[in-house]
């Protein structure tokens, strides 16, 4: 009997290993592939703030959204995050401010200041969206995330596009990890736990 428990186990161990290595290489199709068309929306998942200035990641996500936002390609933008330990900025909150100060109009700008994870802020972008009654979005972060993201927001059936920002990094051994932790997310999501 315990052979046919060990045997169980290690096929469990040996599927999940599948499954993320198969779920690592979708991610890394995804996060090469710029999918940015007409829709009702962008959404830009947030990123470290340093005292009310985007990061150079946010930073980054937020200059490409403005980029497919100054081709037409949505009329609005929402942006994304919480406070993320800091007690005055929120990570939507400055994304905005820079994009206003950027040429967009504030009333193109939509915030959701209070995601403390890609699980919340995709749940709370999903309503903000159901509730102005938009269908679509193209989504803007790094290459790594859009998968995940895309599934999460289609759940909620949304149309979704993925539209990684530039990235200058090469395809190493960090980024390889980026991917089997979002599939690792990915996977937990599925079975109903949040991270």
């Amino acid at each position: 009997m315990k052979w046919a428990v060990g045997i169980a186990v290690t096929l469990a161990v040996v599927g999940l290993f599948v499954a993320v290595a198969q779920i690592s290489g979708e991610i890394a199709r995804q996060s090469t592939v710029d999918e940015a068309q007409p829709a009702d929306i962008i959404l830009v998942l947030g990123a470290a703030e340093y005292r009310g200035k985007p990061s150079p990641v946010l930073r980054a996500r937020l200059d490409h959204a403005l980029s497919l936002y100054k081709k037409g390609l949505a009329p609005r933008i929402l942006t994304t995050g919480g406070a993320g330990g800091d007690p005055v900025y929120t990570e939507g909150a400055v994304g905005r401010s820079y994009l206003v100060s950027q040429g967009v109009p504030s009333e193109a700008i939509v915030v959701e200041p209070e995601g403390e994870s890609t699980v919340y802020s995709t749940a709370a972008a999903a309503e903000i969206m159901r509730r102005m009654e938009l269908k679509s979005c193209i989504i803007v972060s790094d290459g790594y995330h859009i998968f995940r993201v895309k599934k999460m927001l289609e759940f909620r059936g949304l149309t979704v596009y993925g539209s990684p920002r530039s990235l200058n990094a090469p395809n190493d051994w960090r980024e390889r990890w980026l991917y089997v932790r979002q599939a690792v997310g990915y996977l937990l999501w599925r079975v109903g736990v949040t991270v």
